[in-house]
C-alpha cells in the first residue's frame, strides 16, 4: 500500500465524485491518511553548498508561468520538496510552493477540488492508491509519452515505476512520477544480536550464527529465541491494527515472499487469494503473533512498534523505512538510539522476496491549463535528474532513482538506507483501483478476526475473502 504511510480509517463519501467519475465507473473508494506525521524527523545530512545546475533550464518560464503549487501532506518530506522548488526557483525564475495539508483532511481537500474540476495546484503527491482513481475519473495528466520520451520512466526502480505510476497494471499508461518512495522493513537490536552469551546460547540450539534473518524461518527462529516474558522483551513488534491497512500491510509483507498476490493479471483473485502459499503465510504470521508479539499490541501500527522499540520491548519491529528516523534519534530514543539496525524483509521458503508498499507518485492535475501543465512537466523533468535526486535524498527524501539508490553517498547517509535501497528493487502493492477501499475493508476484517482474536482458520479466511471480493469485482466490471 501506500503506502504507503496510509494510517487510521477515516471513511469519505464525496458524493459528487460518483458524479465526476461518469455513469458507469466503479463505486468511489474510502479515503484514508495518518493522522498525524511521523514522530521524529530523519537525520539530515548537510545541505548542498551550492544549488545544481541542471543541464538545460526550462524554457522562458515555460509560456509565462510564475508559480507551480504542489499539494502534500503536512510532513517532514514535503518540507524537503520546498527546499527543492527553492532552487528550482534560483535556478528559473519559477516559484514552487507546496502546499501543505494535514493527513486527516489530505485526500478529502484533493478528491474535492478534483470533483469540482479545481485548478488550484498543478500537482500532488499522491499516494499509490489514488492512481486508479486519478486516472478513470480524469483527474490526472497522462504522462506516458513524457515519462518515456525523457527517459524518467527508466531512471527508477521497476517497482515504482509500475506502482507510484501505472494504470491500470501491464498497461504501460503513466500517471505520476515516483517521488517518496517506501515500503515495509524491519529494525533490530544490535546490542541483543551481538552480545556473546546470546550469541552463543542461539547457536547451540538453532545450529547457526545469530544474525539478522535472511529467511522467515530464520525470523521466527530469532523472534522465539528472544521472547523472554521474565525479562521483559519479546520477539517482535508486528502490524495488528484493525483500522484502515495496517494488518494487512503486514499479512502481505508475508504473502509476498511466500510467492503469494492479490490477484492475476485478468484481476480474478478465486485461487488466487485463497491460494496454498497465501494460506501458509497468512498461518505463519499468526504464528509470529500467537508467539512473539509484545504484549498488549493488539492493534498496532507505525507508532506502537516503533514505540516496542524504544521501550526496550522487542528484538525486531516491522515498520515502513519513512518512520525509522525516530529509532536512531536521540532526542526520541535515548536509550537504544545507537543500537538499533535494519534489514529488509526476509525471503520466504522457496527464495522470493517482496515488501508491502508504501509512499507517493507526483502527478500533474488534468484541470489546469496547457502551459501550467508544460510547466509543471518541465520541473518535473528537472526534478527527476539523477543529480537532483541526490540532493532530494540528501535532504531526507526516499527517491526511487535507481542509481542513487546504489550510490555509496545514498548507502552511507544513514543506517536504514542499504535495507531501503535493496526494498525498493522487488517491492509489491495491494490493488490500486478506484474500489480498492472496499476490498481493503474485507481483509482487515478476516485477518483481524484470525490473527488477533483467533477465529476460524487461514483457509477460512482466505476462503472468504476470495469469495467476497470476486463479487465486488464481477459487479463493478473488473472481473469478465
Amino acid at each position: 500500500m501506500s503506502k504507503k504511510l496510509w494510517l487510521p480509517l477515516v471513511l469519505v463519501v464525496v458524493l459528487a465524485l460518483v458524479a465526476a467519475c461518469g455513469g458507469a465507473a466503479p463505486t468511489q473508494a474510502p479515503a484514508a491518511e495518518p493522522t498525524k506525521a511521523p514522530a521524529a524527523e530523519p537525520t539530515k545530512a548537510p545541505e548542498p553548498t551550492k544549488a545544481p545546475e541542471p543541464t538545460k533550464a526550462p524554457e522562458a518560464a515555460a509560456g509565462g508561468v510564475k508559480e507551480l503549487k504542489i499539494l502534500w501532506a503536512q510532513w517532514d518530506p514535503a518540507n524537503y520538496l520546498q527546499q527543492i522548488g527553492q532552487m528550482y526557483e534560483k535556478e528559473t525564475g519559477i516559484k514552487v510552493t507546496v502546499v501543505q495539508e494535514p493527513w486527516g483532511s489530505f485526500y478529502n481537500l484533493f478528491a474535492t477540488e478534483m470533483a469540482a474540476q479545481g485548478s488550484t495546484w498543478d500537482m500532488v503527491v499522491g499516494d499509490s492508491q489514488w492512481i486508479g482513481q486519478g486516472a478513470t475519473s480524469g483527474w490526472y495528466v497522462d504522462m506516458t509519452d513524457f515519462l518515456n520520451s525523457t527517459g524518467l520512466k527508466d531512471s527508477v526502480t521497476p517497482a515504482t515505476m509500475t506502482y507510484y505510476g501505472e494504470y491500470p497494471s501491464g498497461s504501460g499508461k503513466y500517471w505520476g512520477f515516483p517521488t517518496e518512495g517506501d515500503a515495509d522493513g524491519w529494525a533490530y537490536r544490535k546490542d541483543l544480536f551481538e552480545d556473546p552469551k546470546n550469541m552463543a546460547d542461539f547457536k547451540a540450539k538453532y545450529g547457526y550464527d545469530l544474525a539478522p534473518p535472511t529467511t522467515y524461518k530464520q525470523l521466527m527462529d530469532i523472534a522465539k529465541f528472544f521472547t523472554r516474558p521474565d525479562e521483559g522483551i519479546y520477539g517482535v513488534a508486528i502490524y495488528s491494527q484493525k483500522d484502515y491497512d495496517a494488518i494487512t500491510m503486514g499479512v502481505e509483507n508475508t504473502m509476498f515472499p511466500w510467492g503469494g498476490d492479490w490477484k492475476d493479471g485478468q484481476n480474478n483473485v478465486m485461487g488466487v487469494v485463497n491460494s496454498p502459499e497465501n494460506i501458509e503465510a497468512l498461518q505463519t504470521y499468526k504464528d509470529l503473533y500467537d508467539c512473539c508479539q509484545v504484549p498488549g499490541l493488539s492493534n498496532a501500527f507505525y507508532s506502537e512498534t516503533n514505540d516496542a522499540m524504544i521501550g526496550g520491548k522487542a528484538a525486531m519491529a516491522m515498520n515502513y523505512f519513512a518512520f525509522f528516523p525516530a529509532l536512531v534519534n536521540s532526542g526520541t530514543n535515548a536509550k537504544y538510539y545507537d543500537k538499533v539496525g535494519f534489514f529488509s524483509n526476509p525471503e520466504g521458503p522457496t527464495g522470493q522476496r517482496g515488501a508491502a508498499l508504501g509512499g507517493q507518485g507526483l502527478s500533474v492535475v488534468a484541470y489546469i491549463s496547457p502551459e501550467r501543465q508544460k510547466a509543471a512537466e518541465d520541473f518535473i523533468k528537472w526534478f527527476g535528474q539523477e543529480k537532483i535526486q541526490t540532493e532530494w535524498a540528501k535532504l531526507g527524501g526516499y527517491t526511487c532513482n535507481s542509481n542513487v539508490l546504489k550510490s555509496d553517498t545514498f548507502l552511507k547517509a544513514s543506517p536504514y538506507n542499504p535495507a531501503f535501497a535493496q526494498t525498493m528493487t522487488f517491492v509489491k502493492d495491494f490493488w490500486n483501483i478506484p474500489i480498492y477501499g472496499q476490498l481493503l475493508e474485507i481483509t482487515q476484517r478476516e485477518f483481524s478476526s484470525f490473527v488477533v482474536e483467533g477465529q476460524g482458520t487461514a483457509k477460512e479466511k482466505m476462503d472468504t475473502i476470495a469469495t467476497e471480493q470476486e463479487k465486488i469485482l464481477k459487479e463493478n466490471g473488473y472481473i469478465k
